[in-house]
């Protein structure tokens, strides 16, 4: 169970996917997650599909993540850079299943930003994260 907390302004409707606010411990270890695209351990590209991408792009982030001991859970937040608008509207259907397979129901505060180009000319989206270990690594 996550130790964070949304946060919804009363009468604001809850929103799809992500929190618009997020709180938690603040005496855990903080996870700066560098911005992580769908490729390989070896930094190859097996796939130019958005929603393939996408889910090793989180599957990235949670490996880094694990490195320090967290968990899915502990992301408290999210930014996202996508090259293409088009085809990542068009993988939102396949993009859910995804997320909830390795996430869960944990939406962290996220960002999406459509951008002309990443470093990496194959990568479709990437993806920065944010979490806090709590104390005692729950």
């Amino acid at each position: 169970m996550s130790d964070f907390e949304q946060l919804l302004p009363d009468g604001w409707k809850q929103p799809v996917g992500y929190a618009n606010g997020i709180t938690g411990p603040v005496n855990g270890r903080p996870v700066f997650i560098a911005g992580m695209v769908g490729w390989t351990a070896e930094e190859k590209f097996e796939t130019r599909d958005m929603a393939e991408q996408f889910g090793r792009t989180v599957r990235n982030i949670l490996a880094v993540l694990a490195e320090a001991g967290g968990k899915p859970e502990h992301i408290c937040r999210m930014t996202a850079y996508c090259t293409d608008k088009p085809a990542y509207l068009a993988a939102r259907k396949a993009l859910g299943p995804i997320w909830r397979d390795l996430m869960g129901d944990h939406y962290p505060a996220m960002a999406l930003v459509f951008v002309d180009a990443l470093l990496e000319d194959e990568a479709l989206i990437e993806i920065e994260a944010t979490a806090v270990i709590p104390a005692g690594g729950e």
